[in-house]
């Protein structure tokens, strides 16, 4: 572990990371840490804050500069780490670390250019007027932020993912509980980060990392008085548990999390008349995708019923059966999808129209295709399976499949194909429902910029009103605040 600049053992529950391709066990060998070291990274953290926000906004621009160059520094290392630790694939890996600096480097880019507001930046002025003095309002930041590491991305939401720069860019140290999944890539990255803590001069403080038990050392962090908010991407039970946690300290706290979410597709009946067989093409790349393992996974699709979907399934369907498989993260995150395709087989009005091959990986996904008529379509179906399984749900006509998108949980995205009237209907009752839009492409992939966002209503989110992907993110972990007659 790192705490401030020591580099830590801990006591408790050993853990070593799986290749999920081989079932081999990788050392080294990580120890869980428990309230001593909880206790001691807050209190570094509450330490540091004081003089760490009081850094300019160009100083700290430096300091995530610095992090990405010694990512960029060790990512032949991080990508042979990860890979053996988590199955994916040497190039969306190496494009994942160039992801990580890249946002590191946005939130610099944001403070030089002071877009974001950060370390006291004045965003509005009411001048002084009618006897009354200037007004200006800031933002300040919240103080210390523990930020829980991702599974699927072991670079770009982990130790110096998006949720770490956003935290590290609004002036709040960082506390991350690094995932189980990748301990290795993980203490790989926290050793650069605090490098870069030390280099900078900074407070030891300002950086920490700890490996614990979710339900134990994760909660304990969470209702540490001294922590203020929290950064989350997860299941769902893990999301609500923390929440719960937070809202129930003497203080509530804000937890920004990303839950879950099955993203939606329509496809409207022009588009699958037009270009029914690609658009089965593309449906299918986007499911199998790193075998499915993304938060925007399309989850669930809605058409109408008819010839061209028929074509459009049948296309899909031998698509889907070409599917070589590909190993999951983790063995147990494999037994989960695999019991959730079981669940979805058992489903009375549930038809499986494709499996994919059997993988050889040890912890491999064999992907899914599944259809069911609207009629048989409820809430026990729009449970989120992680992984490349997908149901198509057949719609009698558009006023059906607008009606099932009213009922639908809050989601990451939805995505329209087609237009003309039926897309001007349905879009509207879709920016109720999702954070991201998507108009003729496909949910997998998020484009880190300024414009982008990650998030959506419940329980896509905890938080419907923010982003944890953009420039925007730095907002979470900041409040704004009015000075009166404060003197420049």
């Amino acid at each position: 572990m790192v705490i401030g600049f020591e580099r830590v053992s801990g006591t408790g529950h050993a853990i070593t990371a799986i290749d999920p391709r081989t079932g081999e066990r990788l050392g080294p060998e990580y120890r869980y840490g428990g309230d001593a070291e909880v206790g001691r990274a807050c209190a570094l953290a509450e330490e540091a804050f004081d003089a760490y926000r009081a850094t300019s906004p160009q100083e700290r621009a430096a300091f995530l500069d610095a992090i990405a160059g010694k990512l960029d520094g060790l990512a032949d290392v991080l990508v042979r780490r990860a890979t053996s630790e988590s199955g994916l694939p040497e190039a969306r890996l190496t494009g994942e670390v160039a992801r990580t600096t890249g946002q590191l480097r946005l939130f610099a880019g944001d403070l030089r250019s002071a877009q974001a507001g950060a370390g006291g930046a004045v965003l509005s002025v009411d001048p002084a007027g009618d006897g009354g003095p200037e007004i200006r309002q800031g933002r300040v930041p919240l103080g210390p932020v523990v930020v829980f590491g991702a599974s699927n991305f072991p670079l770009a939401f982990s130790v110096a993912g998006g949720d770490t720069a956003a935290a590290l860019a609004a002036g709040c140290p960082v506390i991350v509980k690094a995932h189980d999944a990748h301990p290795g890539t993980c203490e790989l990255v926290g050793r650069a980060v605090s490098e870069a803590v030390r280099e900078a001069g900074l407070p030891e403080g300002v950086f920490s990392m700890l490996y614990g038990d979710g339900p134990t050392l994760g909660i304990a962090l969470v209702t540490d008085p001294r922590v203020q908010a929290v950064g989350f991407t997860g299941s769902r039970t893990a999301g609500l548990a923390i929440a719960k946690a937070a809202a129930g300290r003497p203080r509530p706290i804000p937890v920004y999390a990303e839950m879950s979410s099955v993203n939606p597709v329509f496809l409207l009946e022009d588009a699958l008349a037009e270009r029914g067989a690609e658009l089965a093409g593309e449906y299918a790349g986007s499911l199998t995708l790193g075998a499915g393992q993304f938060c925007t996974n399309p989850g669930l699709v809605f058409a109408v019923k008819g010839t061209d979907l028929d074509a459009f399934l049948g296309t899909a369907a031998k698509a889907v059966e070409a599917d070589p498989g590909a190993p999951m993260l983790t063995p147990g995150i494999a037994r989960a999808y695999a019991e959730g395709v079981e669940r979805l087989e058992r489903h009375p009005g549930v038809e499986i129209l494709a499996r994919g091959r059997e993988p050889d990986a040890v912890a491999g996904c064999r992907a899914a295709l599944a259809a069911v008529d609207a009629g048989d379509f409820g809430p026990e179906l729009e449970t989120e399976i992680f992984g490349a399984c997908s149901l198509v749900v057949r719609c009698d006509g558009l006023d059906q499949m607008i009606a099932l998108a009213r009922g639908l949980e809050g989601q990451l995205t939805a995505t329209i194909h087609g237009g003309g009237e039926p897309a001007a209907r349905l879009l509207p009752v879709l920016e109720r429902l999702a954070g991201r839009i998507l108009w003729g492409g496909w949910p997998t992939g998020v484009r880190v910029g300024h414009a982008m966002v990650h998030g959506g209503p419940y329980p896509a989110t905890s938080d419907a009103r923010t982003t944890s992907v953009g420039s925007l993110a730095i907002e979470r972990f900041q409040r704004p605040i009015a000075y009166q007659g404060v003197p420049r």
